[in-house]
């Protein structure tokens, strides 16, 4: 696809309404200020301004929480049992149950088994999420969402409306749907006396973007990172609200957690990923032999999270703009006078870029 879905649907209405928006911008706005607002920094980075007002639609107004609605009835007719076969996860007791929604996202629901305490991740689609809930006969306690996007927030309200003591957790920069509490980086939500998560402020998808991450040691077990659109298996989100040097940092904070870490990301894209990683490096043995289990479960409709930390730290261009292989097969030198850091952050922005090209094929 070579833009995201909703952009068929807004850029319409963004070529009608674009040109007067930009005009009494124009007007309205002096000089300095426009060249300093998000809209024109968003706009220099790229060579089509219509998406970006097709995506302030999408994220700003009920345009995008009407596209989302239609997504769901388009998810819903197409996947009535959901788009992959899932199977629970039980860690001593917390039992993480991946909800497939829309057409191609995960909700988690993470239940103490021994309270019967739920909390939910990313809740787009209330209805499975409910029916989940339901099934296992759970109480909701807390919904913890990613970012804003409709596709991870657009069930948070209903949620909250149907259990009446539901929290809603995000960061208050994103504009999260029926948010009740706000976090900051390195915050702490306690469920009980076993389901502790700590929230991580990880920008660069969304200028709010956090990720959780459900502490191990209280269950004896490995953690859990619910990671939203900013890691995938084998792959990072776009970088919508910022640049290569602010996603490098946020990708930097899932590298430094434990390698036994588990990974529960926001989408199904681990093929299509894997994919685009072997053209990088074709001689990647960990990653081929990732590349052949994954085409066994897709080829069965089966879900393929979690992979591990410690997995992603080899196969994953993304956590490895330190690799001088990835340098390499990109075709990239550290310049005289450029520190390690901002090298990285280019060899980020080049495999960002060479992986949208690829998606546009």
């Amino acid at each position: 696809m070579a833009l995201p879905e909703w952009t068929v649907y807004l850029l319409c209405i963004a070529s009608v309404c674009g040109g007067f928006y930009i005009c009494r911008v124009s007007k309205c706005a002096r000089k300095s200020a426009w060249k300093n607002s998000r809209i024109a920094k968003l706009m220099g980075r790229t060579e089509k301004p219509l998406f970006w007002i097709a995506y302030s639609l999408y994220t700003r107004t009920k345009l995008g929480y009407i596209f989302h609605k239609r997504q769901m009835k388009k998810a819903r007719e197409r996947y009535p049992a959901g788009h992959s076969k899932t199977q629970p996860t039980i860690i001593n007791g917390i039992k993480i149950i991946p909800v497939p929604i829309l057409l191609d996202n995960y909700s988690y629901v993470v239940i103490d088994t021994a309270s019967n305490m739920a909390v939910v991740v990313d809740p787009a689609d209330p209805q499975p999420v409910q029916a989940c809930l339901e099934e296992e006969g759970v109480e909701l306690q807390a919904v913890l969402c990613t970012h804003k996007h409709w596709d991870h927030s657009g069930g948070n309200r209903a949620l909250k409306r149907r259990y009446m003591s539901c929290r809603v957790y995000g960061n208050a920069m994103d504009n999260i749907p029926g948010l009740t509490h706000p976090l900051s980086d390195k915050d702490t939500i306690d469920f009980g006396t076993r389901l502790h998560f700590r929230a991580f402020y990880t920008p660069g998808h969304t200028v709010g973007h956090v990720i959780y991450l459900l502490d191990g040691r209280a269950i004896g077990g490995p953690s859990s990172l619910f990671s939203g659109d900013l890691v995938f298996l084998s792959g990072c989100g776009r970088m919508f609200e910022g640049n290569a040097s602010t996603m490098l940092s946020s990708l930097d904070t899932v590298g430094s957690l434990n390698d036994e870490t588990l990974l529960w990301p926001g989408h199904e894209y681990a093929e299509d990923n894997l994919m685009f990683a072997a053209e990088l490096e074709p001689c990647n043995v960990v990653r081929e032999q990732k590349l052949q289990w994954v085409l066994q479960q897709r080829g069965q409709r089966l879900c393929t999270c979690p992979s591990t930390l410690a997995e992603e730290k080899q196969y994953n261009p993304f956590l490895r703009s330190h690799s001088q292989d990835l340098h390499r097969a990109l075709g990239l030198q550290q310049k005289q006078d450029e520190d390690w850091t901002s090298y990285r952050a280019r060899v980020l922005e080049e495999l960002r870029r060479r992986k949208d090209i690829y998606k546009d094929r």
